[in-house]
């Protein structure tokens, strides 16, 4: 075997391996956003199964069978992958409609198609005119032809700039807390730039070369065709890294953007949260919740809540167990505190129960209790 066709087959090899691997698991991601992980192990799973239809074809093996096509048939599919990527992505408990099944139509025509193409190999005798212009035509176009690859890139295109304008759409509208949008827009933009080139080059090759040449045009020969592969291999592993080193990120939290009258509204009230904690010392109350701390402050709970959320970036029982950790950690720095016991300095700092108690400190500090004592 030529040295070319072994390095290319290890290209295609490590490509589908990885796409196949991360496919399952990210399959059995269960931690956070499951609809997100699944979608793009469907991609990848795709993607992998490509590749290894040309390895495959290397070995001589797989021409023109059953599943060769099945995989062809599937190629218009990609592009509305990533838009639902992406929406599961940035829209957190999303529920896929039907009306957005309309996005696979495009799968469905590809079928249709390929289905009369491949139809019209009854009615060959050898002879154009065995065959109906329609199927002629057809057959010529859809098989010799880079046909069903040029519509694949142009809908993923299309699909990675509508998910890109959507990613823009969310950053202008809300204030993200973390960055998980960074990594979606660039798994976004290597697709719309890596279908770019590809387009580019499909559509320049075959103008040029039909417009140069009388003999007939076949697509598989042509000398991007395995370099194609080889960047859907790279940019297989490379999704399938991002992916899977992401799946458990927590869904991303979205805030809207705040009035400059009411950001100062909730600092106000933020501040009188703040005085009401270091002088009253409400947090010690075991019983408080968010109703009750909102009577103290002679407000309403929502506006609590709205408060923690865009002042502290926390939730009620985060700022709360926040306080609780500081006096704890206040109370063993007494010596004369010595003689009591971790549990019940957690008590009367304001924790309910040893189990919530580690739970905070965990969550706070990253420690557990006994290391905590230590360190006092």
């Amino acid at each position: 075997m030529e040295v070319s066709k072994i390095f290319i087959i290890v290209l295609l090899s490590i490509g589908c391996l990885q796409g196949l691997v991360y496919s399952m698991i990210l399959f059995q991601s269960t931690a956070h956003n499951k609809l997100a992980n699944r979608i793009l192990a469907t991609t990848l799973l795709l993607f992998s199964y490509r590749l290894w239809i040309q390895i495959m074809r290397l070995f001589g093996l797989g021409y023109y069978d059953g599943w060769y096509y099945i995989m062809i048939d599937l190629s218009w599919v990609h592009g509305a992958l990533i838009y639902f990527y992406t929406k599961a992505q940035t829209q957190p408990n999303l529920k896929i409609q039907k009306k957005q099944w309309i996005h696979l139509l495009p799968v469905g025509i590809q079928i249709i198609c390929s289905v009369f193409v491949r139809l019209q190999n009854i009615y060959w005798d050898g002879t154009r005119e065995s065959l109906s212009w329609l199927g002629y035509y057809g057959y010529v176009v859809w098989m010799n032809n880079p046909t069903i690859y040029i519509i694949a890139s142009l809908l993923i295109i299309g699909y990675a700039y509508k998910s890109r304008k959507l990613i823009e759409d969310i950053q202008e509208i809300y204030e993200i807390s973390n960055t998980k949008l960074k990594w979606i827009k660039r798994i976004v933009n290597a697709f719309l730039l890596y279908f770019c080139l590809v387009f580019i080059i499909l559509l320049a090759d075959l103008v040029i070369y039909t417009s140069a040449n009388q003999e007939s045009y076949f697509y598989f020969t042509r000398f991007y065709y395995y370099p194609f592969f080889i960047g859907i291999a790279i940019l297989t592993y490379w999704i399938g890294v991002e992916g899977f080193s992401r799946r458990n990120d927590p869904e991303i939290e979205i805030k809207k953007h705040i009035t400059n009258e009411e950001q100062q509204k909730l600092q106000e009230l933020a501040d009188k949260l703040e005085a009401i904690m270091k002088t009253d010392k409400l947090y010690k109350n075991q019983e408080l919740s968010l109703q009750k701390l909102a009577q103290a402050l002679e407000t309403k709970s929502y506006l609590i809540s709205r408060c923690l959320s865009v002042i502290f970036d926390k939730r009620f029982n985060d700022y709360i167990n926040a306080y609780r950790v500081k006096e704890v950690q206040e109370l063993l720095k007494d010596a004369d505190n010595s003689k009591y016991t971790l549990l019940s300095l957690a008590l009367e700092a304001g924790f309910n129960s040893k189990s919530s108690f580690n739970r905070a400190i965990k969550k706070q500090l990253g420690v557990s209790p006994s290391d905590l004592k230590l360190d006092a």
